[in-house]
């Protein structure tokens, strides 16, 4: 009876993320081309991480759908794109979200 007055009701359903997020602090590296064309290789700070994908902070000029590389410490470079870039109000930081393209994610081969 529960789950029929849940779907037409007013009450708005909250999503749940298709990876749970974790919250981390490790150093990645980070390659790609800037927003300007420029090739880069920074260190940045994974400040979440799921399975699919990552949160960092970095200061570098990306825009969403750039390709990357990320490495995180003692691992192999796993192919990536950027699929979101912003400033934290709490700290005036800028994150860039970070989306695995391979399936399996941080465990691929």
């Amino acid at each position: 009876m529960n789950d029929e007055m849940n779907r037409g009701g007013s009450t708005p359903h909250m999503q749940r993320p298709r990876n749970p997020r974790v919250p981390v602090s490790f150093t990645v590296e980070l390659e790609g081309e800037t927003t300007g064309g420029e090739a880069f290789r920074v260190r940045a700070e994974a400040v979440r991480i799921s399975r699919a994908g990552a949160t960092v902070i970095s200061d570098i000029q990306v825009a969403a759908g750039t390709s990357v590389r990320i490495t995180p410490p003692a691992g192999q470079s796993l192919e990536a794109q950027v699929n979101g870039v912003w400033m934290d109000d709490a700290d005036g930081l800028q994150r860039v979200g970070i989306k695995l393209l391979d399936p399996n994610g941080w465990f691929a081969e």
